[in-house]
């Protein structure tokens, strides 16, 4: 991996800041796209799910989810453009996953739960990679107040991915080995 010494720092010009705008308000639209249909994917992991904890997990996530809307709003307001939402095929999929796993695993079982949990991660995983890049394309683009945002949203992906892996870890996974 090339380090600062050994690489020629390129100065950005104007139409590459421009371009390099364009790719982060593409993918502005694609994750609020995703955050809003998250929402929805959100309680319906919530009714399916086995135990109590798990339940409030996606309760939780869900009123942090509808923040991130809110945050992606702002984000948009603060770059000039217009919020408006582009159809993420990556997000849709992984709902179409969650979908598939309540769909093949037994109502009231805790290797629903344990299914849930792996379907929620691979969901924070990409929230994770998403907002991080954002985040470091926006501190290019000079956008310090967009980035301060898109920080603080990934750092609550952070915390619900531990919680997540903290629930699999205390319980959910031996319970669900023993059904």
């Amino acid at each position: 991996m090339a380090t600062e010494s050994t690489r020629t720092k390129k100065q950005i010009t104007p139409q590459d800041g421009e371009k390099l705008k364009e790719l982060f308000v593409d993918g502005l639209k694609d994750i609020y796209w995703a955050e809003k249909n998250l929402v929805k994917a959100l309680n319906k992991l919530s009714k399916n799910a086995t135990s109590e904890e798990l339940k409030s997990a996606f309760e939780l996530h869900a009123i942090q989810t509808e923040g991130h809307v809110a945050a992606v709003e702002q984000v948009f307001e603060i770059v000039g453009e217009k919020a408006q939402a582009k159809k993420c095929v990556a997000m849709e999929g992984l709902i179409a996953e969650a979908d598939e796993i309540i769909e093949s695993t037994e109502k009231g079982t805790m290797v629903r739960d344990c299914g849930l949990i792996m379907a929620a991660q691979k969901v924070e995983h990409y929230e994770i990679g998403s907002y991080g890049t954002l985040r470091n394309i926006a501190r290019t683009l000079g956008y310090e107040q967009a980035a301060t945002l898109l920080q603080q949203t990934l750092d609550q992906e952070g915390e619900t991915d531990h919680l997540l892996t903290e629930l699999a870890e205390t319980y959910v996974n031996e319970q669900a080995a023993s059904e």
